[in-house]
This record gives C-alpha cells, structure tokens and sequence, in this order.
C-alpha cells in the first residue's frame, strides 16, 4: 500500500511511484545487460538506455496496448515501457528460443506486435518512416489508435524523418513523434553538424506543431506527451516532442566515451532521472520503504530474468527459416 506522510492526490502519487518502478525496471535491465555482455553470453552490440529511461517512461504512460510504436537501435527502454515481458526481453539478447522475438532479433530487432512494438530498427530514423505509415494504415481502418516513433537527434538530419514528417502533416496521420535527444549522434556532438534555430522550428516549419521538453523530468515528459496524444487522438494530425536528455553511457557498451569532457558527464549525473524521480517521491511524502520495495522488487525480477534466460534453450535450426521470405526456395527437396 502506498503510504503518504503529507497531503496530495493518491491517485497521481501512485501514477509517479509506478514510473519510478518502471524506470527502475529499465535501468537494472540495462546494467545487467552491459554485465552479461561482458562475461559472453550476450553476442553482438548493444546501446544501453541509462539515463534515458523517463522519456520511455513518460511517452508510453499515454499509450494503449493498441497504439503501435517503432524505435531505433537504442530501444531496450521503449520495448520494456511499451509493455514487452522483461524475461522474454532478456532471452532475446540471448538468443533464446524463449526470447520475444525467438531469439532472431537481438538486441537491435526487438518486436512484439500483441504489445504494440512494431518493432525496433537499427538503420538512422527508419523508425519515423515506419510508423508514418502506420499511422495510416490506422486512419485507413478508422482505428481509434496512433502509432508513435521514437528517434535520436541524429535521425532529425536525415531525409527520411524530414519526408515522413512532411507526408504525415499533409494527411493528418495519427502519429506521435518523439525526437530523444541524447546531445550525441554516436561519438559526433549534435549542435555541431545541425544547422537552423531547433528541431521544433524544424518540425513546425512542415506543419507538425511540437513542444519541447526537460525528458529527464518523467512528470514533464508525461504531462506534454498527455496533451499530444489528446490532440492526436481529436483528429488534429501528428505532433513532435523534443525531449531532451543525456546519455550516461557510451554509443555501445564497449564505447567508452572518451570523446566528451569527464566534467560534461559529471555535470548530467545530477539529472539522472531516476535519481531525480526517487527525490520527487519522497518530496511528495511517499515512504522510504514503498520506494526501496519497488526498487528492490524490479532488481530482483531483471535478476531473475536473466537466471531464466541463461538456461533457456537455444532456437532449433529449423526455426532459421521461418519468418522469412521465400523460405520455400530453401526447403530440401
């Protein structure tokens, strides 16, 4: 039971504390992602979400099962806040049978269409393309669901993005945009290959209104993504969020960042959103001990998880061959 030691609503309160779970949730599957990975059992590459956690968080507080998401290659913290199993998450980085996608897709490939991620990708701004035209393929079906995409501020300087905005603001398409950004486009600082006054002038110059936002703060993410979506869903067309964020990690798991200035990370530590949710819980009067449950609670699931996932089974050769196209061509005669 959630307990109050000063007065505020309950209901609002409970919606935080459940941000802070999730967010705790993600945060503990990153690291252990980054562990595994260390000791070999999780192959390929990984981006970690670490300090990005609460525009995942936020964003997708707004969604219903039936709203579809696409993501990029750092998209562990958008599968987890979109609904995705956590067990099955992790057997997916390693390559289990039991893995959400049955162990095909990697780190980079998540999806789970019953929760409505279309999946993640790992091509630059390929996600906001995807779900443009999801969307219409919703407003097509007068579906009242919206699709959202989630992508870095690199993909805001690529053609693509700046096309599937143009085309979604023509056609009024259900679509939600949310531009994470992390201040880097892989070891390149942002501000100095982007030109203009901002991704917001950017987006509104092609007729998507947007809003820009502090997405460390899970609260401010929560509140502007609400009044987005309302809007979406009014039939008012798509509308972009710029969220911006840190990331207190490397490109990869096995960059070490040694491009940007130690005082620069320092200086975001004190933005660590989770950190920054857990002193807004307690500012709010929520109980030392309903905040170390959650957090205890959500490190011991993703412990759990991966415990599962390591004596998970592999895929069977077979399974190689479905999924694709033109399987048949490799069938034995």
């Amino acid at each position: 039971m959630l307990t109050l030691t000063r007065p505020r609503s309950a209901k609002s309160t409970q919606r935080l504390l459940d941000q802070y779970r999730l967010m705790v949730r993600i945060r503990a599957f990153e690291e252990a992602a980054e562990e595994q990975g260390g000791t070999g059992l999780i192959h390929g590459m990984t981006h970690s979400a670490v300090g990005q956690e609460a525009v995942a968080v936020g964003v997708c507080a707004n969604l219903s099962r039936d709203d579809v998401v696409t993501s990029t290659h750092r998209n562990h913290h958008h599968a987890l806040a979109k609904g995705i199993d956590v067990t099955a998450a992790m057997a997916e980085l390693f390559g289990r049978a039991t893995g959400v996608c049955g162990g095909k897709g990697g780190s980079m490939h998540f999806a789970d269409l019953p929760a409505g991620l279309l999946g993640a990708n790992g091509v630059v701004a390929a996600s906001v393309a995807i779900a443009a035209g999801a969307a219409q393929g919703l407003l097509l079906q007068g579906s009242a669901a919206i699709a959202v995409a989630f992508f870095g501020d690199g993909g805001m300087n690529r053609g693509q993005c700046l096309e599937a905005m143009n085309y979604a603001a023509v056609y009024r398409l259900p679509l939600l945009l949310v531009c994470e950004d992390n201040g880097w486009s892989a070891t390149t600082r942002i501000s100095t290959v982007t030109a203009g006054p901002g991704f917001v002038a950017r987006s509104e110059a092609l007729g998507v209104p947007g809003a820009a936002v502090d997405g460390n703060d899970v609260e401010a993410v929560d509140r502007a993504t609400s009044v987005a979506v309302d809007q979406i869903r009014n039939g008012s067309g798509p509308r972009f969020l710029h969220c911006r964020t840190y990331r207190l990690r490397g490109h990869t798991v096995v960059d070490d960042a040694s491009y940007r200035p130690r005082t620069e990370l320092e200086s975001n530590l004190r933005h660590d959103p989770v950190r920054r949710c857990h002193r807004r819980l307690r500012d709010l009067g929520v109980s030392d001990e309903d905040i170390t449950a959650a957090w205890s609670q959500e490190q011991a699931a993703v412990k759990g998880a991966v415990e599962l996932a390591a004596s998970a089974p592999w895929p069977a050769a077979a399974e190689a061959f479905r999924d694709i196209q033109d399987a048949g061509r490799f069938e034995t005669p």
